[in-house]
């Protein structure tokens, strides 16, 4: 772990977020040879850890550091949201296809938390792999990109049902990156051509009620907007974490910064 100031520079290096155009550079998926798991499915005994929600939000009220992980698919600017959170600066050189953890102080309601902040690799290499850094997670940021139409349904199609899988009684926040590339033209451009457009905020919303989650925020990594919103709520679910009724999920909406 690197434990930082929220505002302590630990160094900057670049972003891979795709190969939209726009700011985005190179892609954030490399090829990798991954070891896989002995038979037995793809989660295997993940499916025995999760812990009960009254004993899971016992033990957050206890814990010296918070744990925050970020999902979803790969390119959508997930290392680039955590390191320019982290870092207070957008990565311009290098970036690697997985965060370093960190461990950042945020200040939330004048209280003071420590909180671990885990990347994961969104490609299918991972799979088997990425549910090992599940346990003991206090709350999930679901990720799309906003410029990315599959990535968006990917979050109900894949990420949800993977951790509900793992870690159904953790809480999770859906966020919508990379909002800057909204207006970029060569990104439109691109869109266009694929008879796509971007997702907009409403569409974000309703996703976030369909899936159960705690609310829907949105941000950019490259100019921080909406950023550090995106930590303070992670900080709020943890302590405070709506329930969710079966066949109604609730989305605290009013929360949702752009």
């Amino acid at each position: 772990f690197r434990s930082v100031g929220r505002r302590g520079a630990v160094g900057r290096r670049g972003c891979g977020e795709g190969q939209w155009g726009g700011q985005w550079r190179g892609g954030e998926g490399r090829a990798a040879l991954t070891p896989r798991l002995p038979h037995g499915g793809q989660w295997g005994a993940l499916r025995k850890m999760p812990e009960d929600g009254k004993e899971q939000q016992r033990r957050r009220q206890h814990k010296d550091m918070l744990k925050c992980v970020v999902v979803g698919d790969g390119a959508v600017g997930k290392t680039c949201l955590l390191m320019s959170y982290a870092n207070d600066a957008f990565p311009e050189e290098y970036v690697p296809t997985v965060f370093d953890h960190y461990a950042v102080t945020i200040t939330v309601g004048g209280m003071q938390h420590l909180l671990g902040l885990y990347d994961t690799a969104g490609q299918e290499d991972y799979n088997q792999l990425r549910p090992f850094s599940y346990p003991n997670t206090d709350v999930f940021l679901i990720c799309f990109s906003v410029v990315n139409p599959a990535s968006y349904h990917n979050v109900q199609e894949e990420w949800v049902p993977e951790l509900k899988a793992c870690m159904p009684h953790v809480p999770y926040v859906l966020i919508g990156t990379q909002i800057d590339l909204r207006d970029d033209p060569k990104t439109l451009a691109r869109l266009i051509h694929m008879k796509e457009k971007p997702i907009t905020y409403e569409q974000g919303v309703k996703l976030a009620k369909e899936i159960g989650a705690q609310c829907y925020l949105e941000c950019s990594a490259l100019t921080q907007k909406g950023l550090k919103a995106v930590f303070d709520e992670a900080i709020l679910t943890v302590f405070n974490p709506k329930k969710r009724k079966r066949g109604c999920p609730k989305c605290r909406v009013c929360c949702a910064i752009i």
